[in-house]
């Protein structure tokens, strides 16, 4: 029989670090950097879990969220060369791709009379095309699908997009959205503390640039995700720097919709040496990101980089949102080693997922619009 979460936070079970931790949260005082560090070098997982749960339960019920997505990695081909990463591939190197817009099209038509509501674009950074190229992208696949929401590009491509177009980054992103995006991804992020991106993805664009790009980006509306890579060779005290990054800019704006730990995968990269962490590590991750970005509103668990097993667990540590039914639509972290090879899940597996972690499936849109509500109903997928 399993014991009540509430068990773990028992004055009886926990020491006086934790005790304090668990009454600022329970007050609704923020934790400093040093109560992240503390929870981070916590052993007590039941605690660390019991009380990010106690917090995502506070702000999101029992409701957990999904929607229905896929994703568009026009290429490949990519002028840096980062450590942790195995999709790039320079020009001309075998296993690098570059799809042609019609191709584009094509594979926008491949949802054609499916309620698909999000699209994710996101790539290498190309050497020659610029901001009117993705546009031209996007006004195709609205012409396709005019009410999907386009979700594109890291800040990473946005950097080197509007430099090739010799605009600014307000000038960019106002271009962008009259073609038709609709947000940014969080992508591109890594570790914002220089001693570890200097060593990971120097040559790209620093932490700086991706701050001034996301800021820039909400303060004209344009809202985004945020992400940390993690499990690789940075320490506890450069996970917590990237997370007070993310805070400090989140309370300026609140453009932030949802933060996503990505885990590091081993396969086929020049950290490969490094290993991966632990289960029990990445679960810890979930539940300090829950408990120390109070104002960003939900935390998303990757299924296709943790796998659903995890992803599951990962719901009973702060998580609320495990992403989309992504339709095997991405190659970024397969290449990389990623728990799921193929990575598909159709809404009634999602469903499923969600019900057995004894949670309440949420249909969302990209903003986290509710658009169905599965706390009673059965799920039947509609003729095409």
């Amino acid at each position: 029989m399993q014991s009540s979460p509430s068990l773990y936070l028992a004055d009886n079970r926990l020491n006086t670090t934790e005790l304090t931790i668990r009454d600022k949260v329970r007050a609704g005082i923020r934790l400093t950097d040093d109560d992240a560090l503390a929870l981070y070098e916590s052993e007590n997982l039941p605690f660390l879990g019991a009380l990010a749960h106690e917090v995502r339960t506070r702000k999101h019920g029992l409701n957990a969220y999904f929607n229905r997505n896929f994703h568009i990695e026009p290429t490949n081909i990519c002028i840096y060369t980062c450590a942790f990463c195995a999709f790039a591939r320079r020009p001309g190197e075998d296993g690098g791709w570059e799809y042609r817009l019609d191709e584009i099209e094509d594979i926008v038509r491949a949802y054609d009379g499916k309620p698909i509501t999000e699209v994710h674009i996101v790539g290498g950074v190309h050497p020659k095309r610029g901001v009117d190229y993705y546009g031209e992208m996007i006004q195709r696949i609205k012409a396709i699908r005019p009410d999907i929401h386009v979700k594109g590009f890291t800040a990473v491509e946005l950097r080197v997009m509007f430099a090739r177009s010799k605009m600014t980054t307000e000038q960019g992103l106002l271009a962008l959205r009259e073609y038709g995006l609709d947000s940014l991804p969080g992508g591109g992020a890594e570790i914002f503390h220089p001693e570890i991106r200097s060593q990971i993805c120097d040559t790209k664009a620093d932490t700086e640039n991706w701050l001034h790009i996301h800021e820039t980006a909400h303060k004209l509306g344009i809202p985004s995700n945020c992400t940390m890579l993690y499990g690789h060779i940075e320490q506890y005290r450069h996970r917590v720097h990237h997370l007070s990054l993310l805070r400090n800019l989140q309370d300026r704006t609140g453009g932030f919709n949802t933060f996503i730990p990505l885990k590091f995968r081993d396969d086929n990269n020049d950290l490969s040496y490094v290993g991966e962490t632990t289960v029990i590590e990445d679960l810890k991750n979930y539940a300090v990101s829950r408990l120390y970005l109070d104002n960003i509103a939900h935390i998303k668990a990757y299924w296709p980089m943790i796998g659903k097993t995890t992803t599951q667990m990962a719901l009973s540590y702060g998580v609320d949102d495990v992403d989309g039914t992504i339709d095997d639509s991405t190659k970024i972290y397969s290449m990389a080693g990623s728990e799921e090879q193929t990575p598909k899940m159709s809404t009634p597996e999602l469903i499923q997922l969600i019900r057995q972690a004894g949670l309440i499936p949420i249909e969302r849109d990209t903003l986290y619009n509710v658009l169905h509500d599965y706390s009673k109903e059965t799920f039947a997928e509609p003729a095409a």
